[in-house]
């Protein structure tokens, strides 16, 4: 167990690190994720007030879909990410970082209060009453199942719905943060542990709970980012290679905090990228230096480790524009000493989302 963001968190259970990451590949993983915050806004007005915040086009959201956000501060760059489901046009369900859960509160509580003092219609509601949890992986859908009515295989990749799991009423969205096939769970705190039981009994023992150290090896050969890692206040949405998640009618009209940053690097290109890697030598570990075949300084690692599928170092960091195309040459600093690599496309591990 490690602190981590205030709570008390598994780095591995029973298994390794290296078996907990196959297995979800192969079986299915369960992750405790409740120290995650989940929060609800509602009124008539709150997608036009969450379209000031975040970068998506939450208005173009189809009832009971999501998508992943950022939330944006004045100059462009990332408060925090997540992932955002639009349940009805006055209701939208949003679960943000543990790490960043103080800072977005007051953000968001901030705007809203001026929001409401122009007489916009918005409230919110924190659900420090529930617990969150994440099963992920091929078994993941087939293990549920047993555990609800609802048929799951009409609800697809970042779809959401509210609906009774193991006879309690539970806030489902087909997500995760691993690259599988999964789903997160929001389920009423005093039903946690009781659920968390029958979906590994269910699974006749092939899911396994899994920690934060699979957990990030999962997320990095997925190619995701870890927010405070390889998402930071300084860096944007552009840089960070997540301009897909700005919404066409948002890079037309603007209207978020930052939108003029944003819309600039959009039309002219950003100074800096965010690359997968690979490399020889020690895994690469955050911070470590990128340098071009000459030695140059070109950017840092943000994200690093042995990848357990793929047998081989995986990273993933920031270099200079025109610098970040797959194949091109790199060497990594590591504790002084220099290692060859060099910038891949990502993912690293093939994604298998359930899309129709």
């Amino acid at each position: 167990m490690v602190p981590f963001a205030g709570w008390s968190m598994p780095i591995q259970y029973k298994d390794s690190i290296m078996e907990s990451t196959i297995n979800c590949r192969e079986n299915g993983s369960l992750f405790d994720v409740a120290h995650m915050c989940g929060l609800s806004l509602k009124g008539k007005d709150c997608v036009p007030f969450l379209e000031k915040l975040v970068v998506a086009d939450v208005a173009g959201l189809a009832p009971g879909t999501g998508s992943l956000t950022v939330f944006t501060n004045e100059k462009g760059g990332a408060i925090d990410d997540s992932v955002i489901t639009k349940v009805t046009d006055d209701h939208i369900y949003l679960v943000v970082n543990a790490g960043c859960r103080d800072k977005d509160l007051a953000h968001i509580e901030e705007h809203m209060k001026a929001f409401k003092a122009k007489g916009g219609d918005v409230s919110w509601h924190i659900y420090d009453e529930r617990s969150l949890l994440a099963l992920q992986g091929p078994l993941a859908a087939p293990t549920l199942q047993h555990l609800t009515k609802e048929d799951l295989s009409k609800m697809y990749f970042g779809e959401f719905r509210i609906i009774d799991i193991n006879g309690s009423k539970c806030f489902l969205t087909r997500t995760g943060y691993t690259g599988e096939d999964g789903f997160e769970i929001s389920v009423p705190s005093e039903n946690a542990v009781d659920l968390a039981k029958a979906i590994l009994e269910k699974s006749e023992g092939k899911v396994r709970l899994t920690g934060l150290g699979a957990r990030d090896s999962l997320r990095l050969e997925a190619g995701l980012c870890l927010y405070g890692n390889d998402m930071e206040q300084h860096i944007t949405p552009v840089e960070a290679g997540l301009t897909w998640a700005i919404g066409k009618r948002r890079r037309a009209e603007g209207g978020f905090l930052g939108a003029e940053v944003i819309l600039k690097q959009i039309a002219d290109g950003p100074a800096i990228r965010r690359v997968g890697l690979f490399s020889t030598g020690p895994p690469a570990r955050s911070h470590s230096e990128i340098q071009n075949e000459n030695g140059e300084n070109i950017g840092e690692v943000t994200s690093g480790g042995f990848s357990p599928c793929l047998k081989k170092n995986i990273g993933m960091g920031y270099v200079k524009s025109g610098l970040h195309k797959a194949g091109t040459k790199v060497k990594i600093v590591i504790r002084g000493k220099t290692y060859e690599g060099s910038v891949t496309k990502m993912p690293f591990v093939p994604t298998k989302y359930y899309k129709p």
